[in-house]
């Protein structure tokens, strides 16, 4: 049967790779973004099926989640699953930021990669206990959180705070029949680390490169699928052995 999918921040890289991966397997995806519309037209149009739908919000904004489950639930008739891949990465080390700059920096990160994340998934696990629906909800983490982001401190603690997140939902929501879980990649072929792929970064994985998209999509789809309820609560290392715990 096909499901109704809310993934944030879908306009590009890791999130288009998801939305293809539920749109190829027969569910209606809502495209998320927040500025790069003509990005997320493209990743709309490139999805095979029926039935998605673009919907815009400012995850910055402590409305803005309100507003995009309202409307994918408006569009797609409901949700099922939610992917939290909305995030915000501002380089702020220590030794070269100014206080004020810190302070913005940690502040914009944390609004988008843990307050709407949580606001998106109790929005939509709420529609999902009222519709009595075994929703799933996967949160796309990072293996930063395990390793450290030195450049990006509050990237780092973001991604920690979001798995923790996730295994507290899940122990919520299972007696409701929603699974929660989360994937932790390390670096990922996208647009929007394209500048900081050396062949270091590649090195770090005893593979000698870092992911493509979808394989992160793939790790996604598993934990969303009804076979994966099993593994809720749990954090899926996705970064090729390039860090282990």
């Amino acid at each position: 049967m096909s499901r109704s999918v809310l993934v944030t921040g879908a306009a590009r890289g890791i999130g288009r790779a998801v939305a293809r991966a539920f749109a190829e397997s027969g569910d209606r995806v809502a495209v998320h973004y927040g500025t790069r519309r003509a990005e997320a037209e493209a990743t709309l149009e490139s999805l095979p099926g029926t039935g998605h739908a673009l919907v815009g919000a400012d995850l910055g904004d402590p409305d803005g989640a309100a507003g995009l489950v309202g409307r994918t639930v408006e569009l797609l008739g409901g949700v099922d699953v939610v992917v939290n891949n909305a995030a915000v990465n501002i380089a702020h080390p220590v030794a070269d930021t100014p206080y004020g700059e810190w302070r913005r920096a940690w502040r914009a990160t944390m609004d988008v990669n843990v307050f709407r994340a949580a606001d998106v998934s109790y929005l939509a696990a709420r529609h999902m206990i009222d519709r009595g629906v075994r929703g799933r909800i996967v949160n796309v983490g990072s293996r930063g959180a395990y390793k450290g982001e030195p450049d990006h401190p509050a990237y780092g603690a973001a991604k920690a705070a979001l798995h923790s997140l996730g295994q507290s939902l899940a122990v919520a929501l299972a007696p409701h029949g929603i699974a929660v879980a989360s994937v932790a990649p390390g670096f990922v072929d996208t647009e929007r680390v394209a500048g900081r792929l050396s062949d270091a970064v590649r090195a770090q994985s005893p593979f000698g490169r870092v992911a493509t998209p979808e394989e992160v999509a793939t790790a996604v789809h598993y934990l969303a699928s009804p076979a994966a309820v099993w593994s809720s609560g749990a954090v899926l290392d996705v970064n090729g052995a390039s860090h282990l715990r």
